[in-house]
């Protein structure tokens, strides 16, 4: 059974082993009113990346906790968009990384405000020096471990949408919260799942958004020297709160602008 916990109202035991070791994974979702953009997806994701790390839980708990939370707190944001967050723990016990007999799952419930969305026009990106290490077992899922994007935010100057990070190979991975498009010719291209610290429900969207309209579109690791490349036509940033949003510069070097993804894909559609 999930036990779900409402963080505005109720604590989180210290007992928690997602507090203790990271054991759970989250998801960030896009509200407008009582509806969420791209919820079968984030619903999709939350229960498959579950069941890789071996945590019981139902797709109907969760679709009921959206639903609840969308009657609890559309009012407060009156009419404006707002994030639900959801964290999925293995729940509380035992001491020490071994797994307790019996665990029950906590679902942590919170919101926010919308944060401002970017400038249309583009933003400003540049690359963070710190690596990406991506475990094979836990590639794509958006666990509690989140350590190297927090080490890679600190250098944030605050002139930067985003920073980009590399794996060890030097290889252009992720940005350190959202996934990476790039328009190469005809194509599109995009690092690959399993290369990945999370594979957003945006970045599954859209791939499947563009391939359903006849656009190409590649998984395959990405060198940075793709930037200056001639047949280099753009980069995008994707995630499920911000959408899709054009990078204009990069490391203080202008970047073509095509205004091709936006107009090709419209997450908002997707509202259920």
């Amino acid at each position: 059974m999930l036990n779900v916990i409402r963080a505005d109202s109720s604590g989180v035991s210290a007992a928690d082993r997602g507090i203790a070791y990271g054991d759970g994974l989250f998801e960030t979702i896009r509200m407008r009113g009582r509806r969420a953009v791209l919820r079968s997806l984030h619903l999709d994701r939350i229960v498959a990346d579950a069941a890789r790390l071996g945590i019981p839980v139902h797709r109907h708990d969760l679709d009921t906790a959206i639903t609840q939370a969308g009657v609890i707190y559309e009012a407060g944001f009156k009419g404006c968009d707002w994030v639900l967050k959801l964290i999925l723990t293995r729940g509380s016990g035992g001491r020490g990384y071994r797994l307790p007999e019996n665990c029950q799952p906590n679902l942590i419930v919170s919101v926010s405000a919308m944060p401002p969305l970017p400038d249309s026009g583009g933003v400003v990106a540049d690359l963070s020096q710190f690596p990406l290490t991506v475990n094979p077992q836990l590639a794509g899922i958006k666990t509690l471990n989140r350590l190297e994007q927090v080490m890679a935010s600190r250098e944030f100057t605050g002139q930067e949408f985003e920073l980009i990070m590399r794996d060890i190979t030097g290889y252009l991975v992720e940005g350190t919260r959202t996934n990476l498009f790039f328009r190469h010719g005809k194509k599109w291209l995009t690092p690959p799942g399993r290369s990945l610290a999370v594979a957003g429900v945006m970045r599954k969207y859209l791939i499947e958004c563009l391939r359903e309209t006849g656009h190409e579109v590649v998984e395959e690791a990405v060198q940075p020297s793709i930037l200056s490349s001639p047949d280099f036509r753009g980069l995008y940033l994707t995630n499920s709160v911000v959408g899709i949003v054009p990078v204009r510069q990069m490391g203080g070097v202008d970047l073509p602008l095509d205004g091709g993804l936006e107009t090709i894909c419209d997450p908002l559609k997707t509202l259920e």
